[in-house]
């Protein structure tokens, strides 16, 4: 992950691409649980993100949600906007407070159809989560609780760069699709074993190595798939 108040897209550019987004971008907060974009609509804007971490949750009939996707400063809010006509069924809002470089998806769509090389790297961004996308669906299926809590924080950890956690009981249930009884009795067990520290609306994870052996296999493999990201795989295949 980069330092803080870095865009990890954005600094993958040439100085005269990024230059061409940034002039047209404007720096912004992002509070705790902004909308960023709702179900069935059309942004106004999309979002490099500099801090924090958005989450792309998914609203089932019966009022349950579940996140499918986590975006922070390697990443841009809005990018399936710009690939074809379909209108996203899911929501994106701010879980972690932060900022980021908001751009009017125009301008950005603009720039995705005229720029190669700006293309390419919203594109690589996609695959990505794309890829991430599909080794959580397993996870949801395959793993238990506890792993994917632990998987979970850490992959939140990774992003905003801190073991401190603003984070409640509903909100992580809601984040790793389990009942709020399930989640008080996962963290708990976390709690108990001095891998966190767990109290009403925050989270400290305490031993990140000893967290990461209790986190399933996704962790490591989504952690490959985020090193990876943006970089070239001939290139770092050389001696």
């Amino acid at each position: 992950m980069p330092d803080k108040g870095i865009n990890l897209l954005l600094d993958a550019l040439s100085a005269d691409s990024r230059e061409f987004l940034l002039s047209r971008s404007k720096a912004v907060t992002l509070p705790l649980r902004t909308i960023l974009y709702r179900p069935d609509e059309i942004p106004q804007h999309a979002y490099f993100v500099t801090a924090g971490v958005a989450s792309v949750v998914a609203t089932m009939e019966d009022g349950e949600s579940v996140e499918v996707v986590m975006i922070g400063p390697e990443g841009l809010v809005g990018s399936l906007h710009l690939i074809g006509p379909a209108v996203a069924n899911t929501q994106c809002f701010i879980q972690s407070e932060g900022a980021a470089l908001r751009i009017p998806i125009s301008e950005l769509r603009k720039a995705f159809r005229e720029s190669d090389e700006i293309r390419d790297r919203i594109l690589e961004f996609v695959q990505a989560q794309t890829l991430i996308l599909a080794q959580i669906a397993g996870c949801h299926r395959l793993h238990t609780a506890e792993e994917r809590l632990a998987r979970w924080l850490l992959m939140v950890r990774d992003r905003i760069q801190s073991d401190m956690l603003a984070l409640t009981q509903e909100f992580l249930g809601e984040m790793i699709g389990s009942r709020r009884t399930t989640v008080t009795l996962v963290a708990g067990a976390l709690h108990r074993s001095g891998l966190i520290e767990y109290s009403r609306g925050r989270v400290r994870i305490l031993n990140g190595d000893r967290l990461e052996s209790a986190a399933c296999s996704c962790y490591q493999v989504i952690k490959k798939i985020d090193r990876n990201l943006y970089s070239d795989p001939v290139l770092d295949s050389l001696p």
